[in-house]
């Protein structure tokens, strides 16, 4: 005997091998067509038959059961809860057999828009209201498969639907997975091996792996596009009112940046003093005097954290028109929050002296470096027909700067870290600047990366008083009692550099107190360390009544946190453009490139010429700084990565551990 029975929705058979009980407690072992053995009760069982075999009557139930005709079969049900047996005489008439009984169950059984399981072996046909809505849902779902089946063949044969091309950037960064085009782009991508963003490229939905790169992280952090809110800015009269009151700087500043720089944000002056020192003033813009706390501005600010840089474009924290009223630019006083320190006849700092207020300052030039750093060096400081801008002003601030250096390396030795020597960089050290230069060349784009050795004179200078103005800004906020955005370095670990509100030593960079404010309009810490220092500025010891930021607020923690987090982003994304451009300059030349590598640790190597790192496991045993003549091929720029094989090894080179391992963080301090 053969009983039929449902398991997990289908409609199943199973040969008996045993029999015990009678009436409702009968029950069977039964062996299934799978060989599966079971054990079913009376109450489980739809139907009884002895002829034909199980597996000859489920195939002719199965061919059977597909040419029901389910309408008709909802039209000869009653409105009524109904019996297989029942049913089945309605619809095959009184000789219905075994086989057709089968049949109809599978058909019921898996027609749950017609019927309603009621029990074994029982069903109820379902409402018209509620059969018409689900065989207009099935319609739906068929034309969604077609046109999910036409745009898979499309997508495979590199031709994307023009109808999703306007929504291509979600279907990649941020897809519905429940849509037909995603279903229809994944199983395109199955059929051809590819990832969807190599997919989109193919079929020129996407245009590079560039716009890739640039489209995972616009979607990340910029989600409702990178322009800013040309409605959002600082009013004119507001402007007025902020610079109303200040003063007139006795100064000509100037300052010194690459000449792509936009947002200049700091600047120095050397004034004469009777006694025979000068006094040295750094001037940082002041878009912290009209931008106040929680203001339209300050919440664009706050959002973004800070400019986004990256090779060929950058993407600001504040809108043009507040960087075009805020900026350092020659030839008008600009406001500014200005730091002064005396230095004595002999070029040493009187750190009594520091002073800070909000001031308008007189910009006398803007001074590039690709115009100067060839020009600047000790002699030609010291010569007096040297003809060069500023030049005696520089002078004084470089013999200050290497005071202020070496004030700097006696705390870092003391900290048990190396000294560091002016103006030496090892030509391997990650110290380094590249520019990324992409011009058409004979009709075709190249890809050139200019170095920028650190350690010029400009360079030194630059940096030198930029650090001792974060430093001097954070003793400012030390001494009374003030909290601000701290830049900390203490001990080892992955929290050796941190962001934090209460002060703490900075022991890569040899000092005492460290905070972030030279770039205000560039860094939302800045501008929040701002704030505070100018209601220090304005009001001294009372500050802490007024200022923005009270001790131990809860919000300023929150920003600290907020702006790591991003700051390490907008970082991680500048590298991974770096390095799609590297890869771009290898690629350009076709077939392979042989350069020379330097390996640093756990296989990992950075090549000579360009600011580019890549896994070489054949160098993971050889020493720190094992130098290789590598080939490089293989390079993919969606995947950021390429292939290198290991030509010839030469002699670790010597180079202290320090300036690779552990290179000093924020050294030109920005």
């Amino acid at each position: 005997m053969n009983l039929v029975y449902e398991e997990g929705g289908d409609i199943k058979v199973a040969t008996v091998q045993s029999a015990s009980g009678a009436g409702d407690a009968e029950s069977w072992q039964a062996t299934g067509l799978s060989g599966k053995k079971i054990k079913l009760k009376a109450k489980e069982v739809w139907l009884r038959f002895d002829k034909p075999e199980a597996q000859v009557l489920m195939d002719q139930a199965q061919l059977l059961s597909k040419e029901i005709d389910l309408q008709f079969l909802w039209d000869c049900a009653p409105e009524e809860e109904f019996s297989l047996a029942n049913v089945a005489l309605e619809y095959f008439g009184s000789q219905a057999n075994i086989s057709q009984q089968v049949a109809l169950a599978i058909a019921l059984q898996g027609a749950p828009v017609f019927f309603r399981r009621k029990g074994r072996g029982r069903f109820q046909r379902a409402p018209l209201e509620q059969l018409q809505a689900g065989l207009a849902a099935i319609e739906r779902k068929q034309k969604e498969l077609e046109l999910q089946t036409l745009w898979q063949q499309e997508l495979v044969s590199g031709n994307f639907p023009e109808v999703l091309r306007s929504s291509s950037s979600q279907l990649l960064f941020s897809p519905d997975k429940n849509t037909t085009a995603y279903k229809a782009l994944i199983v395109a991508c199955s059929e051809t091996g590819e990832s969807p963003a190599q997919l989109m490229i193919r079929c020129s939905a996407i245009e590079s792996p560039l716009a890739y790169h640039q489209g995972l992280f616009l979607k990340a952090h910029f989600p409702n596009g990178s322009a800013h809110n040309q409605n959002i800015g600082v009013d004119q009269s507001a402007y007025d009112a902020a610079i109303a009151q200040l003063p007139l700087a006795p100064v000509k500043a100037f300052s010194i940046d690459d000449a792509g720089t936009t947002e200049i944000d700091d600047a120095l002056s050397v004034s004469n003093l009777e006694t025979g020192g000068h006094r040295v003033g750094i001037h940082i813009a002041a878009p912290g005097l009209a931008i106040t706390k929680d203001d339209p501005l300050d919440r664009v600010a706050r959002d973004r954290m800070s400019t986004v840089y990256f090779p060929g474009d950058k993407i600001t924290m504040l809108p043009d028109s507040v960087i075009e009223q805020f900026s350092l630019d020659e030839g008008a006083p600009r406001p500014a929050l200005s730091i002064y320190v005396d230095l004595n006849a002999q070029g040493l700092l009187i750190r009594e002296s520091i002073q800070m207020r909000a001031e308008m300052v007189p910009m006398a030039a803007n001074l590039r470096l690709e115009d100067l750093e060839h020009l600047v060096s000790e002699d030609s400081l010291l010569d007096e027909a040297a003809t060069y801008p500023f030049r005696k002003e520089l002078s004084i601030l470089w013999r200050a700067a290497k005071h202020l250096h070496a004030s700097r390396q006696e705390k870092r030795v003391a900290n048990g870290l190396r000294s560091e020597q002016l103006g030496v960089i090892d030509p391997n050290a990650l110290a380094r600047d590249f520019y990324f230069e992409v011009a058409p060349v004979d009709g075709v784009e190249r890809i050139e990366i200019i170095p920028r050795q650190r350690g010029s004179v400009l360079d030194t200078i630059v940096a030198e008083w930029m650090i001792f103005c974060n430093s001097a800004s954070g003793q400012l906020l030390a001494d009374h009692g003030l909290p601000g955005l701290f830049r900390t370095q203490k001990g080892w670990g992955p929290l050796r550099t941190r962001m934090q509100t209460s002060p703490g030593p900075h022991e890569g960079l040899g000092l005492d107190y460290y905070a972030w404010c030279t770039s205000p309009l560039r860094r939302y810490s800045d501008l929040v360390n701002q704030w505070q220092l100018i209601a220090l500025a304005k009001h001294g010891v009372t500050a802490k009544m007024v200022a923005p930021f009270p001790p131990n607020d809860a919000v300023l923690m929150g920003i600290a946190a907020d702006f790591e987090s991003c700051y390490q982003a907008y970082g991680e994304y500048q590298d991974r453009l770096e390095k799609y451009w590297c890869l771009r300059w290898i690629a350009q030349e076709g077939g392979s490139k042989i350069v020379f590598a330097r390996h640093l640790k756990e296989g990992m190597s950075r090549l000579e010429l360009i600011p580019l790192h890549l896994p070489i496991p054949e160098l993971a045993a050889h020493p720190r700084m094992t130098r290789a003549q590598v080939q490089i091929d293989k390079v993919d720029l969606l995947q950021l990565s390429a292939g290198v094989r290991v030509l010839e090894t030469e002699s670790p080179a010597k180079i202290a551990p320090e300036t690779i391992e552990n290179p000093t963080e924020d050294g030109t301090a920005g």
